[in-house]
């Protein structure tokens, strides 16, 4: 082969045109440009994806399993709707209903117990009989009122 060029062809070359058989650098930077770009913009997605997740479990939700679900059903479905619904739930407060509901059975089994003449077992102070005796005097005189 001889080295001299084509005499139509053009004498100065770009630096990114390589000889035939040596490396081509650009392409191989190229190469690993969009392979870092895509790993990247997948840790990106993926870590967009598992938000709610992640702020439900910083804030100890009750509903932490539910927002876990419909995280990965957003996932795995491409279905928009469940990620705004899991994002929603995790900023949300749900309040708790179990607790007064608790405490309203505990001061009926308490009463309960009184009528029953029995001690009640969480009443720690005893109330005296005068305090219980209601005074219906003042009731009378001042007659029915209407709101």
């Amino acid at each position: 082969m001889s080295d001299q060029l084509h005499p139509m062809a053009s004498h100065h070359l770009p630096f990114f045109i390589t000889a035939p058989g040596q490396t081509d650098v650009l392409f191989n930077v190229t190469l690993w440009f969009v392979v870092a770009c895509i790993i990247v913009t997948g840790v990106i997605f993926l870590t967009i994806h598992s938000l709610p997740e992640r702020m439900a479990h910083k804030s100890k939700k009750i509903l932490l399993d539910l927002i876990a679900l419909l995280c990965l059903l957003a996932l795995l479905t491409h279905e928009h709707l469940f990620w705004f619904v899991a994002i929603i739930l995790a900023f949300i407060d749900i309040p708790d209903f179990l607790t007064p509901v608790n405490s309203i059975a505990t001061s009926m089994k308490s009463l309960a117990a009184q009528e029953a003449d029995e001690k009640p077992s969480d009443v720690s102070i005893s109330i005296p009989q005068e305090a219980v005796e209601v005074d219906d005097l003042p009731l009378m005189k001042q007659g029915a009122r209407h709101a």
